[in-house]
């Protein structure tokens, strides 16, 4: 996501001679092109349940799930991993539900979010994967390990798995100024798109104000109730996963950023130790990891999945 700010920052030259709609639209159009040069595809699944699933593909080798987070897409959130990841790996990066194209006809919850990668992975007839995820997509990833016969290795960043309570959504709620956790990650306007970069990465980044009305449009507009839903249900799903023995759980690393604001580090180090895990931690760095150090990011997933 810092690149994703980065590159509006770059287009402020154009501000006289083009609109933030055209801005964002270059933004988004400049990701997919850079992915269809390296050989990725896009495609989409129908669900069972009624709704779709889109996905981008590329690559050779193991397959290797990447699953994003709140207030982004694949492409958006993974491009530089993915192109790099894809010189070793079958790379299979989704647009969570009621993220970018994809969305279901089933309640919004982590366990309809769990079951749509389920039915990816059966539809590309794949027996096992790797997986990581970041933010809320680390909290799918702990999910998909609830299944470890399906599991090669998992990377979780920056996501708390079921080691998370009411106080610490008290804390975060505090940290940011807001009422409750949907208030910032289900942003209403500009400002509040402003407010959510500013607890996600570790550099702030002055945003124009009709850039950061448009992100909002094309990025944080859509699917906001089911969104809201799922930020809402997460208490329930985390106490569901929580019954399940970490010690049954396959080969896991975490990943976390010295700096976050939206799961301090002590959270991490208690996941670590619950799952009997490695963590890394990156100095300097917030919850935004996958943007914020990509091809460190990149290089430790691929050393840890090629690891014996």
């Amino acid at each position: 996501m810092k690149r994703f700010i980065h590159y509006f920052i770059l287009l402020w030259t154009l501000v006289f001679i083009t609109t933030g709609c055209e801005v964002v639209r270059w933004k988004t159009e400049h990701d997919q092109s850079s992915l269809e040069k390296e050989g990725f595809s896009k495609h989409q699944i129908t669900l069972k349940e009624g709704g779709k699933l889109t996905y981008w593909e590329g690559g050779q080798g193991q397959p290797l799930l990447l699953l994003h987070g709140f207030g982004g897409t694949a492409a958006a959130t993974w491009k530089a991993e993915m192109l790099q990841l894809s010189k070793n790996y079958h790379v299979i990066a989704p647009d969570l539900l009621w993220f970018g194209e994809s969305y279901s006809d089933n309640a919004a919850q982590l366990s309809t979010q769990t079951n749509a990668i389920w039915q990816l992975v059966d539809t590309l007839q794949l027996k096992k994967v790797d997986v990581a995820g970041i933010s809320y997509g680390g909290f799918i990833t702990y999910d998909m390990m609830l299944t470890p016969e399906r599991i090669n290795k998992a990377v979780i960043i920056a996501s708390p798995g079921p080691l998370f309570n009411d106080n610490d959504l008290d804390d975060l709620v505090k940290r940011a100024g807001i009422d409750s956790p949907e208030e910032l990650f289900v942003p209403n306007s500009g400002d509040d798109v402003k407010r959510l970069y500013d607890n996600v990465f570790i550099e702030k980044k002055r945003i124009p104000d009709f850039i950061a009305n448009q992100i909002y449009l094309d990025y944080f507009s859509q699917w906001k109730p089911q969104r809201t839903q799922l930020i809402k249900t997460l208490p329930k799903d985390r106490d569901r996963i929580q019954q399940y023995d970490p010690k049954k759980l396959p080969q896991a690393l975490i990943i976390w950023g010295q700096n976050d604001q939206i799961f301090p580090l002590n959270s991490g180090i208690k996941l670590s130790k619950y799952i009997q895990a490695p963590i890394i931690v990156l100095p300097k760095t917030a919850h935004g990891i996958t943007n914020e150090q990509p091809q460190i990011t990149a290089d430790l997933i691929d050393n840890f999945l090629s690891s014996l």
